[in-house]
């Protein structure tokens, strides 16, 4: 009678567990919040060095954070999208303190920048920067806790009247719009669009996935504004329509540059190239056939990074842009540079999003978006700059035959890229044994 009880409620809790997780309905809410500082902060705009961290001077158009939750069960995931240029690794813990009694973890919140060159500077976020050295960039406190109140307030926001929704995604190849910088064959050409409707059909939000560096503004501009991503934004955004918001993420961005040939300023030519793109992005988003029921799920691992080195090119490039010498580099990295990090991956449906802690370069991007639709995720995306910038990540090759700027900027060695590769291919193969 006893083992017969046990049985039963064995069975019982089981049952809860697949009624709560795997036969509950798939739920989502959306947030944004302005993330633009006031002009009287003085704040630095990050991407060049020679800006030796001059404060803006005025605000070109507003910059933004915005949290997609989803919700399936007692499961769910944060996906936030910010017009910065990236994060450093103290960010994210920092974030999830505030936030743990809310059931958030490093485990299910992904943090994807767009790397925008003319946004916050990366090292103004860095509480271990205490080298006060305006190339690199020198810490703001005040600065740092604008963005963890703001970040901690859009997820909350999200986390809450969570929605019935429809979601589907569709992909397309689009030519002459990216380049490898480096002059290598490899080039990511997809734009993988995901569309979120509510349950009456009505637009809720759209992911956007595309490849490319923010650069078209350069170090003498120096008003706050989002870049073409920002544009590419606010102009899906009209195209759609009924207060829908669009949410971008960058690619293995490591060595793809935007292709502009029009524009009187730098300004003008970043607007031109996202309105180019919302066109591309707004047709396949009219193609998209979206269903309510889909597989959510998420994955998390943790890794020990290689021994920091400085790269024997780095004089050359990156030593001249920051005015640094090897020494002083060393000094840098172990104060800047963590000793691991961890990816992380989300599937919804037949999307796949992978996170790369840093600038990947596209070759092994797309060696890893391969290995994926082999193993049938039919819509994989590198979530660039994910959750934290370690460096750029590149190939053996790359590394060793001197990939100019990018080579310089790799902080871990000759091994980095293979290590990230195999995590972030391990961490997705968790997920690709269902069948959307």
């Amino acid at each position: 009678m006893k083992i017969n009880i046990i049985i039963v409620f064995t069975f019982f809790l089981y049952g809860f567990f697949l009624s709560n997780t795997f036969g509950a309905e798939l739920k989502v809410n959306i947030a944004t919040i302005d993330l633009t500082p006031p002009l009287e902060m003085k704040f630095a705009l990050g991407g060049y060095g020679e800006r030796m961290s001059k404060p803006a001077e005025d605000i070109h158009d507003r910059i933004w954070a915005k949290a997609l939750v989803l919700k399936k069960g007692d499961k769910k995931y944060a996906i936030v999208t910010l017009d910065i240029l990236g994060l450093p690794p103290n960010v994210k813990p920092q974030l999830i303190k505030v936030l743990s009694a809310d059931g958030w973890n490093k485990e299910n919140i992904m943090l994807l920048p767009s790397h925008s060159h003319t946004s916050l500077d990366m090292t103004a976020l860095n509480d271990k920067n205490n080298l006060n050295s305006p190339q690199i960039g020198i810490f703001q406190p005040e600065l740092l806790e604008h963005v963890i109140i703001s970040l901690a307030k859009v997820i909350r926001e999200a986390d809450k009247n969570y929605k019935a929704v429809s979601i589907g995604t569709n992909k397309i190849t689009v030519e002459g719009m990216n380049r490898n910088r480096r002059g290598d064959p490899d080039v990511d050409k997809n734009l993988t669009v995901t569309r979120i409707d509510y349950a009456n059909g009505k637009p809720m939000a759209v992911l956007v996935n595309w490849t490319a560096h923010p650069t078209f503004m350069g170090e003498n501009d120096m008003w706050v504004s989002g870049g073409w991503p920002g544009y590419l934004q606010r102009e899906l955004e009209q195209w759609i329509g009924n207060d829908v918001t669009v949410m971008y993420y960058n690619g293995a961005e490591g060595d793809q540059s935007p292709i502009g040939t029009s524009g009187l300023s730098h300004y003008e030519k970043a607007e031109i190239y996202g309105r180019a793109l919302a066109i591309k992005a707004f047709s396949s988003y009219q193609n998209i056939e979206t269903k309510s029921e889909m597989e959510f799920d998420f994955s998390y691992v943790k890794l020990d990074l290689p021994k920091q080195r400085v790269h024997p090119s780095f004089m050359e490039t990156g030593g001249a842009e920051y005015n640094l010498t090897p020494e002083a580099l060393d000094a840098v990295l172990h104060v800047m540079s963590p000793a691991s990090t961890s990816i992380g991956a989300v599937r919804i449906g037949g999307l796949m999003i992978v996170g790369a802690p840093g600038e990947l370069a596209a070759g092994l991007g797309l060696h890893i978006k391969n290995v994926l639709i082999e193993n049938g995720i039919k819509y994989p995306t590198i979530g660039g700059l994910a959750n934290e910038w370690i460096s750029y990540i590149l190939s053996a090759e790359q590394y060793n035959n001197g990939a100019g700027y990018e080579s310089s900027v790799s902080f871990y060695g000759d091994g980095l890229g293979d290590v990230i590769v195999e995590k972030m291919i391990e961490t997705s193969l968790i997920l690709a044994n269902y069948n959307d």
